[in-house]
Parts: structure tokens; C-alpha cells; sequence
């Protein structure tokens, strides 16, 4: 790949497809609301504790019951008016939320901080009963900002999060000293790390006249993996800002602002992990 701005092309036309898929009409809030007899692991997967092939986990190692009692059979089918109880919480299937936050600086991204410092989930104004469940796909570091997504979907969630299907996430990077050519080029070989070897899908500088700033794409999301494979090749970072989370771009959205996906953005999130 060229030293030079071999981004631009890609961010352009990541930049093209959010505009096409901008919501003209949020995600139906009452889509994926389960009627009818549904096998246990999905009803689970559909209450946002997790993905199916973790319910199944759970259910094996008996931390599941249906009406009162520990269920360990695989393909019971739970109807209407059953009480499920994963780990002594009673649980039910929601309006499944896609949401996508532009990540603001010193903010942490979790749930809840036992420090009591602010929370992605401190920025999403919804209802009790929408903002129930909700969680963060994957994480961004305190001082990294940008495209964040938050569902209460379990099973997209675990799959965008699962390497096997090499989720495109691009960076944009501006470190204190100015990154050299050749520099570029370990990052694509792959620079040794504590848990491994990372590389990067694709690097560039954004401005060829600018070795201060560069952006990389990775379908890896170790913790905070870019950072260090910068600091491998002795870089600090002075800026660092996800720009594209499988092909979604915080274009429109202000800092500390979010909005609802289209459901046209949700099928082709699904899409990309082989989900129907």
C-alpha cells in the first residue's frame, strides 16, 4: 500500500455509505420482541445476556431456570408467560436498540464505573425500559474518541466482537514525533506485542506532506492496541480517533451526541457476521 493518502478512497466511500444509509427512520424499537414458543438460547441471546453459544454455556453449567427449576436441556422451547432466571435474574426478550455514540474524551466505556467517573451509557438519553440491557461493542479507551456502537442485541454484539469475521475498524492517529516510512511498513508486517504479534490491515499518512498523522485499519480489537503497537516503534499519541466501525462513520454526529441505526445499517451489520 502507498506511503502517501491510499485512505482517502476508502473513507470517502465509507463516508458515501453512511450518508446512503443515514436513517430516514430509526430501527423499529419493538423489532425482536420474541412471541411464541422460542428455544431457550435464543430467548437468552434476545434478553441481551449474551450471544446463543454462551447461553448454552450457561445453560450446561446450570445457571438457568424456567419457572423455578434448573434447566440443562438444550433445545427447550420457553412460551409465553414462563419466568427465566439466568444466575438468579429473572430476564425477558427486548425491543432490540442499535445505537451509534461519537465517543468523547475522558469517558469510560462500560456500563457503570465503580470510580463513579462518566460512562458511554451516562451520554444515551433513552426511557428506563429502552436503555435497559444496553452495553458497548467492544471497548475504546478513556482518551480515545469516536465511532462507538451500543445494542442490547448479545448476538450481533458477540459476533462484531469475534475476530473470525474481521470487522473493519479504521484510526485516525496523530503521535508527537513524526512516523517514518519504514515505520509504515513494520506496522503492516506486524510489530511484536505482549499478548502477540498485531499488524495492521492497511496504514497510511493521511497527508503525504504530514508524517504527523496517519490512519490504520484493524479487524483485531485487542485493548488499546493501537496505542500500543504506536508505542512498540516508540510513538506517543497525541490524538487518536476511531473513524469507521464496520463501515459506519460518525459523520452528522456531534461529540458526545448519538443516534439511532436505520434498519438498513442493522441488516448489513448482520449481514457482515452471517447473521439472518
Amino acid at each position: 500500500m502507498p506511503h502517501g493518502n491510499g485512505f482517502r478512497g476508502y473513507r470517502g466511500a465509507a463516508r458515501k455509505q453512511s450518508r446512503l444509509l443515514h436513517p430516514s427512520r430509526a430501527a423499529d424499537p419493538a423489532a425482536g420482541v420474541l412471541e411464541g414458543p422460542v428455544r431457550l438460547n435464543r430467548y437468552i441471546a434476545r434478553s441481551g445476556v449474551s450471544s446463543r453459544r454462551k447461553a448454552d454455556e450457561l445453560i450446561a453449567a446450570g445457571h438457568v431456570k424456567v419457572n423455578g427449576e434448573v434447566v440443562t436441556e438444550m433445545g427447550l422451547r420457553v412460551e409465553p408467560g414462563d419466568r427465566v432466571e439466568v444466575s438468579g435474574r429473572t430476564i425477558s426478550p427486548q425491543g432490540l436498540v442499535y445505537l451509534l455514540l461519537n465517543k468523547p474524551d475522558d469517558v469510560i466505556t462500560t456500563n457503570s464505573d465503580e470510580r463513579g467517573r462518566r460512562t458511554v451509557l451516562d451520554l444515551v438519553e433513552l426511557p428506563p425500559s429502552r436503555k435497559e440491557g444496553l452495553f458497548p461493542v467492544g471497548r475504546l479507551d478513556r482518551h480515545t474518541v469516536g465511532a462507538l456502537v451500543i445494542t442490547n442485541d448479545g448476538e450481533l454484539a458477540h459476533r462484531l466482537m469475534h475476530p473470525r469475521y474481521r470487522i473493519d475498524k479504521i484510526y485516525s492517529i496523530r503521535t508527537r514525533d513524526p512516523v517514518k516510512p519504514h515505520q509504515l511498513d513494520e506496522l503492516r508486517r506486524g510489530v511484536m506485542l505482549e499478548d502477540g504479534r498485531a499488524k495492521a490491515e492497511q496504514v497510511a499518512y493521511v497527508d503525504p506532506a504530514n508524517h504527523h498523522e496517519i490512519a490504520m485499519l484493524l479487524h483485531e480489537g485487542r485493548n488499546r492496541q493501537v496505542r500500543r503497537m504506536l508505542e512498540a516503534l516508540g510513538h506517543g499519541i497525541e490524538r487518536l480517533e476511531r473513524t469507521s466501525y464496520g463501515g459506519l462513520t460518525t459523520e452528522g454526529i456531534r461529540r458526545g451526541k448519538w443516534r439511532e441505526l436505520s434498519v438498513q445499517e442493522v441488516r448489513r451489520l448482520r449481514r457482515l457476521v452471517q447473521l439472518k
